[in-house]
């Protein structure tokens, strides 16, 4: 009934991924977004840092301990280098206070420290030594 092949999975979740790199990246223009300047979706790039590792940090505490908890590298995750470098520091923490106090402190744990360290490496602009960073 069309006129052509359906795409492959791999074809959408490729022009799916790219989509949300886009997004999250601030595609336009320039080089990027400034810290205070909302991204295309109007969320400034500090909130989406802490939003990007809240969300991972709590999917990874999920997980047994020992196993690859998402099967994805950081880029794939829509996290540059920085910020998985907050995200596992975030990490790192959380599972001390979830062995203390359990997994609802760990995941408040990992929320208020991913604002924190995501304001922080923000405070200045969008960081423009590299691609990814």
């Amino acid at each position: 009934m069309g006129s052509g092949p359906a795409p492959s999975r791999v074809t959408a979740a490729w022009a799916t991924t790219t989509l949300l790199a886009a997004v999250l990246l601030g595609c336009g223009g320039g080089v990027g977004p400034s810290a205070d300047a909302p991204t295309p979706a109007g969320t400034p790039p500090q909130r989406l840092c802490a939003d990007l590792i809240t969300h991972w940090a709590g999917v990874i505490l999920d997980a047994a301990d020992g196993t690859d908890a998402v099967g994805l590298d950081y880029q794939a995750m829509g996290l540059s280098g920085d910020q998985y470098e907050i995200l596992r520091a975030v990490l790192d923490g959380a599972r001390a206070v979830r062995r203390d106090e359990g997994a609802p402190a760990a995941r408040a744990f990992g929320a208020r420290e991913a604002v924190r360290r995501c304001a922080e490496r923000y405070r200045s602009g969008t960081p423009t030594d590299g691609p990814w960073r």
